[in-house]
């Protein structure tokens, strides 16, 4: 599902928030102390999880392979320094969001993410979705069908010869460069990458996300308080993401819409989630066969259509 994964890392950070054991003003460093080297002293767990803590990317060349190995990862995240002033912009954390909010789960919990999320989350909620696939279930996922290439009368929006090498955007994106078909090996589904290789279904994606839309319980399995799914509405960053070049309002752990109490989260593909509070609705579409131009036109028409459905 690429980059709706990350809505469940937000949710399992959340569960965490709702038990009183992550404190969203707390400093980062407060439970990862070595994160604080570097200047980032001050970053707060909320600037994780809005895409504003100035480390949406690896500093140091790093390859996929680097990535699949957590305590290296992590240990190179926690050493360097912010590329910007956190707080004062949202920059996505195209491939790290994972592995920020997941370190500090970690320390927390004594668990990796993924480990996390089928113990606490999706396991009680009989939800079929994974963050670090078991081996087990491989025979049981569909390969993604990568588009075409863009033709050069139309680019992608995220061509890094397009950017200045020295700006946020190219660094995220490029380091490392994560072919798509990455996605087929055995490295990339066993990982624990939070930010982009979740495995399941729409139902069950839909399933998760509906303890948000519905106050925190779903058949009698409560995560969440009323309280802990207002902060997701607090808007942390609205404006240029440094990383996108786009217009994006976010909130805690979720994307926000200029209308109603609506927080989504999409991915690479056209793969999208919409939760609209207000409504107790929550719709979610994955696909393996992906949607050219990163998948933005569908996951747009998506939305649309869902709007349309709601407003009836």
């Amino acid at each position: 599902m690429f980059s709706t994964t990350k809505s469940v890392t937000s949710l399992a950070a959340l569960v965490l928030v709702d038990r009183g054991e992550l404190d969203l003003d707390a400093t980062v460093a407060r439970y990862w102390p070595e994160f604080a080297a570097n200047g980032k002293a001050g970053i707060k767990v909320r600037h994780l999880l809005s895409h504003t803590s100035g480390v949406s990317g690896w500093e140091q060349p790093i390859s996929l392979e680097d990535v699949y190995d957590w305590d290296k990862s992590t240990a190179l995240l926690s050493a360097q320094a912010p590329w910007w002033e956190p707080g004062t912009a949202s920059g996505y954390h195209m491939l790290n969001y994972g592995h920020l909010i997941g370190e500090v789960i970690r320390r927390i919990t004594g668990q990796r993410l993924g480990e996390f999320l089928a113990a606490q989350v999706a396991g009680p909620l009989g939800a079929d979705f994974h963050i670090g696939l078991p081996s087990s279930e491989f025979h049981r996922v569909a390969n993604l069908v990568v588009p075409p290439p863009a033709i050069p009368s139309d680019p992608s929006p995220f061509d890094p010869t397009q950017l200045d090498p020295n700006s946020v955007a190219f660094k995220t994106w490029t380091n490392p460069t994560t072919p798509l078909e990455s996605s087929w090996t055995e490295g990339w589904r066993r990982a624990d990458i939070g930010a982009g290789n979740g495995h399941g279904n729409a139902r069950a994606l839909a399933r998760l996300q509906s303890a948000v839309a519905c106050g925190g319980e779903v058949d009698s399995v409560r995560l969440l308080s009323q309280q802990t799914i207002d902060q997701i509405f607090e808007v942390q960053s609205n404006g240029i993401d440094l990383v996108l070049g786009t217009p994006v309002a976010t909130g805690v752990g979720y994307n926000l819409v200029a209308e109603g109490r609506v927080c989504w989260g999409g991915g690479t593909g056209g793969s999208l989630v919409a939760i609209d509070v207000d409504r107790r609705i929550t719709f979610a579409y994955v696909m393996n066969k992906m949607a050219p131009g990163g998948g933005a036109p569908i996951a747009a028409a998506l939305a649309e259509r869902v709007k349309e459905i709601v407003n009836r």
